[in-house]
């Protein structure tokens, strides 16, 4: 077999297509303008696709039929239990935004775009594994994230804040000012009866996770009397199971801290205007710019990311005013990013997604067949539950913490399953060509020319270190 060196533009359609998109099974579409391609993908993310998508206003609903759900539990009709009543209740909703998210990733017009909304779905995390967000986490993607990915930080950071998801997750409906209405009358109450009162006053998970997570970093200068003012001006901002209809997030002032508040060191007044003002500020801080300027430089480049192309993105975030088409521009057209080897490990989700595209599956995954129990259930095989993040720091993005025996054997098993279920329809060999090119090493072309059989080729390729990393 003759081999011939990739070009310059071959190396570089490979990294816009693996490394700033989600792979494809051709780098013909990208031509010998890769960067251009990627720059032309800058925006809104596409609308998500699938059935059965609930908008937020459609998933507070059911949320409120969850709570009446709960009191039925309590005296469940004949026949069932309270646990089979309420875990059927969103198992519907909850199985199509998967659907729905693995599918418009696989089947994307816009990869650039999609894997933006995916990292900043990530970066405001909303998990499953808070129960009182079921129902709700597809709703959030697709109305606090996907339109806003290409904005300002600050509609982004205000959008994702006030999203019911994000106030239930971080518990900030159960957030009450200590002088608050609510408060003294529970305490009035408690007194009257004699019993402890059901609000007990502020929560600060919220005000610290945006803080930490979402804005300055868990360095950022602020300090404990910073995250207590914060929540007290994220009181009031809630969503409560008989809150009117409509999913709009509601301020209700008998739940908020009267008087004026100082976060780090900037005095703010009473009411609902204030939480706008805190995140303008947070937004415009340098230490934001340098905290998501490192994500992102981590993500698009290497997990201890150039600090060059760190200081860059921070400076293109600062002089735009937090607006990230530009940081993206400015990614785009550093070099650190294309000379840098496929060292980026793909979580379980990329390496799912990326193989659905290389074998143009995304179509096939509105079915509820094999193809869809193969990729959805086999992202949560290999570890990795869609919209089931351990915590609201979301998912790693480091390649030793996907690397553990465990979880590359797992890799292994299900790149088997996938290469005996199609292997046999498939070239591996030229699919590898078509798709790797500029990376394809010596050693997986001869291994893949060299498979027992379709089958085996195709999982050789899917566990090559080029389709592994990107």
């Amino acid at each position: 077999m003759t081999i011939i060196s990739p070009s310059s533009a071959e190396r570089a359609a490979t990294v816009a297509a693996h490394r700033f998109g989600l792979g494809e099974s051709s780098l013909q579409p990208i031509g010998d303008d890769a960067a251009g391609w990627l720059l032309q993908q800058i925006g809104p993310a596409e609308a998500a696709r699938g059935e059965g998508l609930l908008d937020t206003a459609q998933a507070v609903a059911h949320v409120r039929a969850e709570a009446e759900a709960r009191r039925l539990a309590r005296n469940p009709p004949p026949g069932m239990t309270a646990k089979q009543l309420l875990a059927g209740h969103y198992r519907e909703v909850i199985a199509a935004d998967a659907r729905s998210r693995l599918m418009s990733a696989a089947t994307a017009r816009r990869p650039f775009a999609e894997r933006l909304h995916l990292f900043w779905t990530n970066h405001f995390t909303v998990s499953l594994t808070k129960g009182s967000v079921r129902g709700l986490v597809g709703a959030f993607e697709r109305d606090a994230i996907r339109p806003h990915i290409a904005g300002s930080f600050e509609t982004l950071l205000r959008s994702a804040t006030i999203h019911p998801a994000m106030l239930r997750y971080l518990d900030n409906q159960a957030s009450a000012g200590p002088r608050s209405r609510v408060v003294e009358r529970a305490a009035r109450r408690a007194q009257a009866m004699q019993e402890g009162p059901r609000v007990t006053g502020l929560n600060e998970n919220l005000a610290r996770e945006i803080l930490e997570l979402h804005t300055l970093g868990v360095n950022g200068g602020y300090t404990q009397a910073d995250v207590t003012a914060f929540a007290a001006v994220l009181t009031g901002w809630r969503l409560g199971n008989n809150d009117p209809v409509g999913g709009a997030p509601l301020f209700d002032p008998a739940w908020h801290e009267p008087g004026p508040k100082t976060v780090l060191g900037q005095r703010y007044p009473e009411g609902p205007d204030a939480l706008s003002a805190v995140l303008r500020d947070l937004a415009r801080h340098p230490a934001t710019a340098q905290f998501l300027a490192t994500k992102l430089a981590r993500h698009f480049c290497a997990d201890e990311p150039p600090p060059a192309l760190v200081d860059r993105l921070a400076q293109s975030y600062r002089a735009s005013g937090g607006e990230l088409a530009e940081v993206y521009r400015t990614l785009i057209r550093s070099p650190e990013p294309w000379a840098q080897q496929p060292t980026k490990l793909k979580t379980p989700e990329e390496f799912a997604v990326s193989s659905t595209r290389l074998l143009g599956l995304g179509e096939r995954l509105a079915e509820r067949g094999p193809a869809n129990n193969l990729v959805v259930n086999g992202v949560s095989g290999l570890g990795q539950r869609v919209h089931a993040a351990p915590s609201p720091a979301g998912w790693p993005d480091r390649a030793e913490d996907w690397l553990g025996p465990e979880a590359v054997w797992k890799r292994v098993e299900w790149a088997t399953r996938v290469g005996d279920r199609l292997g046999r329809g498939v070239d591996a060999r030229t699919l590898a060509e078509s798709s790797l090119r500029g990376w394809l090493g010596d050693a997986t072309r001869l291994q893949i020319e060299r498979a027992a059989d379709g089958s085996q080729a195709l999982a050789l390729l899917l566990m090559a270190p080029e389709f592994q990393r990107r």
